[in-house]
């Protein structure tokens, strides 16, 4: 069990954790399992990720981001050449990917996205609580207190089950609260009102990981892994990135994301040691890009993106994707990768595989709303 007393004396990590971007969140249950959940807020790009290189209409479609290496992995799919640590794992068996997966959402809103990856509701702001914390509800019940390492509880963490917060830092964020206080007070104020909208939507795409060549990503990676592996750690994970809104110069930027991100999944994996067998870690997005490039060398908003789990017990090794193709033809709304998997299902098989909890069970609580749902079984 991590204690805000824990934590509190743990100084060092304390002032090393205000240095970062990413913000993490952490809860504890009574079980030896770990589930990491990073998201990445800006919608990430799932076909410079994971790059379908042997679809025929793939470099015609992606124009000038599709000029650039990458590692194969199968007689379909590449990954990009940044996430080097990934692939490793990926051959070790401890990586898998799924490709054309999204969420119920499918509006080209960030904010509005990230709300239903967060709640597991089928819409925005329709669910009040996260599917993270109801998580918690399903595992072997006991001390569940929580602690989130950011002054703020990330959505998907929000619930019913006590979540403590601890601000790593002299000068703490503004609280939600404060924030929709100010909110309302500039709503009558023209020129307020817009410029308000600007900063708010500037904070939340924030948190790069992209920073320091990584680095700081690396050491979010290795403090998440400190509160995880002890035997009386944390045991539920959430770090948030920012970022991922590649509307121009999409090749570096993207380059830089994922070089971070790897960063961070090998620092988890070298922190948690031989917990690390008993360690699952979820990268998603709220939704993918376009197919074609813009004007700006970037990609606009789309639908369906790439997932992946790593994890010492993860099934890995393979790609899961029922690939739609990228002709024209079958493209959603004539412009994006057209879903074909649930991310919803994607989560629920993978919490339920990873605990050893009945499929039906998971996605009853933890996507309520999200109607005939399959979880995804033997992803662990």
């Amino acid at each position: 069990m991590v204690t805000r007393r824990h934590v509190v004396s743990s100084a060092g990590l304390a002032m090393l954790g205000a240095t970062f971007a990413p913000r993490i969140a952490f809860a504890a249950a009574p079980t030896t399992r770990r589930f990491v959940f990073v998201i990445q807020r800006g919608a990430a790009d799932g076909l410079g990720t994971l790059v379908p290189y042997a679809d025929p209409a793939y470099a015609a479609a992606r124009g000038v981001l599709a000029d650039g290496p990458f590692q194969k992995l199968d007689g379909m799919f590449g990954l990009h050449p940044m996430l080097a640590q990934s692939a490793a794992m990926y051959r070790s068996g401890e990586a898998l990917f799924a490709h054309a997966i999204a969420s119920p959402y499918r509006d080209r809103s960030h904010f509005d996205g990230q709300n239903v990856l967060e709640t597991g509701g089928a819409q925005a702001y329709a669910v009040k609580d996260g599917w993270l914390n109801r998580l918690l509800t399903v595992l072997p019940q006991g001390d569940t207190r929580a602690i989130a390492i950011a002054a703020t509880v990330p959505m998907a963490l929000r619930g019913r089950v006590e979540v403590a917060s601890y601000a790593p830092s002299v000068l703490p964020d503004a609280t939600d609260d404060l924030l929709a206080r100010v909110t309302h007070l500039y709503a009558g104020d023209a020129q307020l009102h817009g410029l308000w909208e600007q900063a708010m939507a500037t904070r939340n795409l924030t948190g790069d990981i992209a920073a320091d060549d990584g680095r700081n990503a690396a050491a979010t990676g290795a403090l998440a892994a400190k509160l995880l592996a002890p035997p009386d750690g944390a045991r539920i994970a959430m770090i948030e990135t920012g970022g991922w809104d590649t509307h121009s110069g999409q090749q570096a930027r993207l380059a830089g994301q994922l070089r971070g991100l790897d960063a961070m999944i090998a620092a988890i994996k070298t922190g948690m040691g031989p917990a690390w067998k008993e360690t699952m870690v979820l990268v998603a997005t709220e939704f993918g890009r376009t197919v074609a490039v813009n004007g700006t060398g970037g990609t606009d908003h789309g639908t369906a993106s790439a997932a992946m789990l790593f994890g010492g017990g993860v099934k890995g090794g393979r790609v899961l994707a029922d690939w739609p193709g990228l002709t024209p033809a079958n493209l959603f709304e004539g412009r994006d990768l057209k879903p074909t998997t649930s991310l919803d299902g994607f989560i629920a098989g993978a919490a339920a595989s990873h605990f050893g909890i009945d499929p039906a069970r998971t996605v009853a609580a933890l996507f309520p709303k999200a109607g005939a749902v399959k979880a995804v079984e033997g992803l662990a």
